[in-house]
């Protein structure tokens, strides 16, 4: 049990030496922010009165003086005068003081899609036209060979005809030779 006792007794020294060692320390620091005593650091603030009248005499002695308000009035000239100074006047764009349109917005957007739209319009719009002229070339050709395969199978019909030898054969030519002509006036 005495050792138990030595023990406990050994402990409480060390205590009270790590104690003091922070008193000193404690002490030090105070020096060195200007605080002489510790006991001032805790103590509370003094109030001073701002916008509160105490009723008190002591407490009257603390409360701070009413203020006077400063002029502005100054600073509001000063401010007028800087204000007044004419304003340097660059060269005048009439573009931008012209008002414009409620969709100038959207068309500056879109301009490059008009761009590349029309260049295929164009492209569309001369597509067509080759495509009809190109239609009615072959419908004139087409129109020339027919009248041409016509005139040929007339041909071959006026020859067999000729060759054979009847009355009524004879008539029937001269009946397609009238339609024959009738139909080459009509082409010219």
């Amino acid at each position: 049990m005495k050792s138990d006792e030595t023990n406990v007794g050994h402990l409480e020294e060390e205590a009270r030496k790590r104690k003091e060692r922070l008193d000193r320390l404690k002490a030090m620091t105070a020096k060195e922010n200007g605080d002489n005593n510790s006991h001032d650091r805790h103590a509370l603030p003094k109030p001073t009165f701002r916008s509160y009248n105490p009723n008190d005499e002591k407490l009257k002695e603390r409360s701070l003086p009413k203020g006077k308000p400063e002029s502005v009035e100054d600073q509001i000239k000063d401010q007028l005068s800087e204000s007044k100074e004419e304003p340097v006047i660059d060269e005048v764009d009439l573009t931008s003081l012209a008002p414009r349109k409620v969709d100038w917005d959207l068309k500056r957007n879109l301009q490059k899609k008009f761009d590349k739209l029309e260049n295929r319009t164009q492209k569309a719009i001369a597509e067509l036209i080759l495509d009809w002229d190109l239609k009615r070339n072959l419908q004139k050709k087409f129109d020339k060979l027919e009248n041409r395969t016509q005139k040929a199978i007339a041909e071959l019909i006026r020859d067999r005809l000729r060759e054979s030898s009847g009355t009524d054969l004879a008539a029937a030519t001269q009946d397609l030779e009238s339609t024959q002509k009738a139909d080459d006036s009509d082409d010219d």
